[in-house]
């Protein structure tokens, strides 16, 4: 079997960590997830590291963590991933799958990354409807909550709220049903890969600024772990 890593983070990442569980194809050795030093939370989602530490306990495989910088250049990024990748091949890995839906420029980008290296990229869910996509997401027992909505595309209400029918016909009708143009970045909490749910309870709100116009663009909700 072809030994592959995950690229782990929300509901398309674990969509396509499902497929490949569920293949006689590849055997999945290990997932990795980006971190960002200071926050001590999953870049791009926001998802507090203890979080993470509970989705893949409750999955049952290894967790490789990437930590980067705060305002982490793309080069800078790009050095960290390259060593890191390097560190994976020397692990045996000769897959990498991500779950990317349909943005050429990043499956270009992937591509162009791992090509040096003599890795393969994996894209499970690569050309597949994502209104048909996240229907199965839901019909396969997945449970997720939104993390992060991009307020140019969304309204703050859309945040931190669990995706349901109810979440994907209120969506407005330019926005990707999986969000796959960043509209929103979400948490799975449960589904047929956990051996048990995650127990979070929602915090406070933090809206931060647009990196390039310095105006307020996005709305996190804060998830914080149950101790008890």
């Amino acid at each position: 079997m072809k030994k592959a890593a995950v690229s782990f983070s929300g509901k398309d990442s674990t969509l396509a960590l499902h497929e490949l569980l569920d293949s006689t194809e590849y055997e999945v050795k290990l997932l990795f997830s980006t971190v960002t030093d200071g926050v001590n939370r999953t870049s791009i989602h926001g998802v507090r590291e203890e979080l993470l530490e509970a989705q893949v306990e409750s999955i049952g495989l290894p967790l490789k963590k990437i930590r980067i910088p705060e305002q982490c250049s793309n080069e800078e990024y790009g050095e960290v991933m390259l060593k890191e990748i390097n560190a994976m091949k020397e692990l045996g890995i000769d897959h990498i799958a991500f779950g990317d839906l349909f943005l050429e420029d990043v499956r270009k980008y992937r591509e162009d990354m791992l090509k040096p290296v003599g890795i393969t990229p994996v894209f499970p869910l690569w050309g597949i409807n994502t209104s048909e996509l996240i229907h199965r997401f839901l019909s396969l027992g997945y449970r997720t909550i939104t993390t992060c909505v991009d307020l140019t595309q969304l309204p703050e209400d859309f945040s931190g709220r669990e995706i349901t029918q109810q979440f994907l016909e209120g969506l407005p009708v330019e926005v990707d049903p999986c969000g796959e143009n960043g509209e929103y970045h979400s948490f799975v909490f449960d589904g047929p890969i956990y051996k048990e749910p995650i127990r979070f309870k929602l915090g406070q709100k933090k809206f931060t600024n647009d990196i390039y116009t310095g105006q307020i663009r996005f709305c996190y909700t804060d998830l914080m772990p149950c101790k008890d």
